[in-house]
């Protein structure tokens, strides 16, 4: 029998808020154990919780990014259960009226172009950590007590493990665009819990799911979904049965393994949170999180396209990252050549990023700079091989552009007389060559341009160089 795999994610975003969701504490991950909490983190009696606006802001925002409907009102409650590292004994969360609902987005498959439905996005409160890698012992660190989170819950839309992480990529993809988290999946700013479940293919109905956590990256996500499938088809083929749980993926065994059993909502026994008064958003701040939202990837791709001409899969490329399609956009503004911008972020700055494990925002070379060199370029100043050694120094280097060509000594050579000379030589130290050229093999042209541009140390004017030495040869 051949069996459909049925998915959907639940997305936990952290907020890079500078302070908690509930109190002033400071949010900012890597701190010593246990060094970010107050009374309201510990829950010490009589310690009150007050909502940070800022949260509120940022769902409103990714759930407009996400075609989310925003409830004008909503409430926040108590998701009640004990754990060791929950000092309340229940988070903060939303349950029945969420702030955003109803939401879609667009995923890239090999079939292409596919919806994703959302369920929800709603506001709640990080729990603390369990560390169980210290000694016989297990210790506590409540620092992320309160960190405030987004959660994103989808329909079970989503067919193949590639889909799912094609579907978090587009989430963590937006949240960067919009600022509100770094999505970092390896500090645990962007968690995934994955449902799944199969069924025979053209079956309505949805077979038993099961829910897997600790997947933190995006192949763990793909590996661990498809593992799972391949677990409840093996069990269901056998005669056997698949119980609602929740399992652990792990990464070093590639397999997932038992955990709980898994919860239902009504276990949690919800109830509005009485410290706490609604949510509302009036039409301003409705207006006001709308007028901020960024222009996003495809309608920039688009207009890279429309407006500069840059190929639409540059125009891809280039839009990936916001602070990326940023730098390339300054550079094109200093040096007004948006295919040369293109050229040069998509080689030289991408190849160096990757190389050296840096994001755009540590790059040594600013877009101004950038933008600097490659009018040297246009000019005529320096050639596109000495640009590549003006490059490799600027990394090292803060002098501008300009500075280096002229410390160095490699302003590119127009003098024809100067030119014409090493050309001469260079045929007179390769007869042969130039008579299998002259003979009806023009392909030695190219080696001929070589040669003249090692003699001169890559500083020739290209152009020049191709003028004479077609002029010389062919007389």
């Amino acid at each position: 029998m051949n069996y459909e795999i049925v998915v959907g994610l639940e997305v936990h975003c952290q907020l890079n808020t500078e302070s908690k969701a509930f109190c002033g504490c400071s949010a900012k991950f890597g701190k010593s154990a246990n060094t970010n909490v107050c009374p309201v983190c510990l829950a010490l009696p009589g310690a009150l919780p007050v909502l940070n606006a800022r949260v509120v802001e940022d769902a409103v925002k990714l759930g407009l990014a996400t075609n989310c409907t925003i409830a004008r009102h909503s409430i926040l409650a108590r998701k009640n259960y004990f754990y060791p590292d929950l000092p309340k004994g229940y988070q903060i969360s939303q349950f029945e009226e969420p702030i955003c609902s109803e939401g879609l987005l667009q995923i890239d498959t090999e079939e292409g172009r596919k919806d994703v439905r959302l369920v929800r996005i709603h506001i709640e409160e990080d729990a603390g950590k369990s560390i169980h890698d210290i000694g016989d012992d297990t210790y506590i660190d409540v620092n992320r007590c309160g960190v405030p989170l987004l959660e994103i819950v989808s329909y079970p839309d989503m067919r193949t493990p590639k889909e799912a992480s094609a579907y978090l990529q587009k989430i963590r993809q937006i949240v960067k665009y919009l600022g509100v988290s770094d999505g970092n999946m390896e500090e645990g700013s962007l968690r995934c819990d994955a449902n799944v479940s199969v069924r025979p293919v053209g079956a309505t109905e949805y077979g038993t799911r099961t829910e897997i956590k600790n997947m933190n990256s995006f192949k763990n996500v793909e590996k661990a979904i498809e593992f799972e499938a391949k677990r409840h088809i093996e069990v269901i083929e056998a005669g056997g049965t698949i119980f609602q749980e929740t399992r652990l993926w792990d990464a070093d065994k590639l397999e997932t393994r038992s955990m709980r059993g898994k919860e239902f909502a009504h276990d949690y026994r919800y109830f509005p949170d009485p410290d706490l008064v609604p949510v509302l958003v009036d039409d301003g701040m409705l207006h006001r999180m709308q007028q901020e939202l960024p222009e996003f990837p495809e309608d920039r791709a688009a207009r890279f396209v429309s407006e500069l001409g840059i190929p639409a899969y540059d125009a891809g490329v280039l839009t990936v990252e916001r602070e990326l399609a940023d730098y390339f956009e300054q550079t094109l503004t200093v040096c007004g050549d948006a295919k040369a911008s293109s050229n040069w972020v998509m080689g030289e700055v991408m190849r160096t990023l990757k190389e050296k494990y840096l994001d755009i925002a540590e790059f040594g070379i600013s877009a101004e700079r950038l933008g600097g060199l490659i009018r040297l370029i246009n000019a005529g100043t320096i050639s596109n091989t000495i640009a590549k050694q003006v490059f490799e120094i600027m990394q090292g280097d803060e002098a501008s552009p300009e500075s280096i060509v002229e410390r160095e000594g490699l302003a590119q050579v127009s003098d024809t007389g100067a030119i014409e000379d090493a050309i001469r030589e260079i045929l007179e130290a390769n007869a042969g060559q130039v008579e299998k050229y002259r003979s009806g093999k023009p392909q030695l042209f190219g080696f001929f341009v070589g040669q003249c541009m090692q003699k001169m140390k890559g500083k020739a004017n290209p152009q020049v160089v191709n003028e004479i030495l077609k002029q010389l040869l062919d007389a």
